[in-house]
């Protein structure tokens, strides 16, 4: 059965990202989904003083250890001021000193949302651009505007939006 690592590029307990991202993953037959809260791996601000003076925490290394068992990445990122939210940043930096392709070239489904009406736009551009060079295999992205209309009790409920959705999950089973 492949695995499948779900992740909400964000620490908040009620993040959006991660509830699309969770929900994106259950779309998906005969898969294992592994389901990533960056609150269960805290990683001191990313330095290289502190990488030369202590190495990789802990929580770096088990985070990693569970990138490798990776089949592919769902990924949804909240946007904070036009970029990655920080905590997700630092994990992404920390996760590259380990391993330059923290993605492992591997089939990544990548969306984004906010509340508001471009849905994280921005920061989806940013990823699409700079997530490749960093070993992702993109296969579809798909930014969710408007989510608290559009995503209630759990899934999708605007029909045009769910349909292209589970489209590009197929097109991420296909890959995987």
């Amino acid at each position: 059965m492949k695995k499948i690592i779900t992740l909400g590029g964000s620490t908040s307990k009620n993040s959006i990202n991660k509830q699309l991202a969770d929900y994106t993953g259950t779309l998906m037959d005969n898969v294992e989904l592994i389901k990533i809260d960056l609150n269960d791996f805290g990683m001191p601000m990313y330095s290289i003083d502190l990488e030369n003076e202590n190495g990789f925490s802990d929580a770096t290394k088990k985070l990693n250890a569970v990138f490798k068992t990776a089949d592919g990445f769902v990924v949804s990122l909240a946007e904070h001021n036009g970029a990655y939210a920080s905590a997700f940043k630092n994990v992404y930096d920390w996760l590259s000193r380990m391993e330059a392709k923290v993605w492992r070239d591997k089939p990544m489904l990548l969306l984004s949302s906010s509340p508001g009406g471009r849905g994280g736009q921005t920061v989806l551009e940013i990823a699409l651009e700079k997530f490749p060079r960093m070993g992702a295999n993109i296969i579809g992205s798909m930014s969710l505007a408007s989510f608290y209309d559009n995503f209630k009790e759990g899934e999708l409920v605007n029909e045009d939006l769910k349909v292209a959705l589970e489209e590009k999950v197929k097109l991420f089973e296909k890959e995987i």
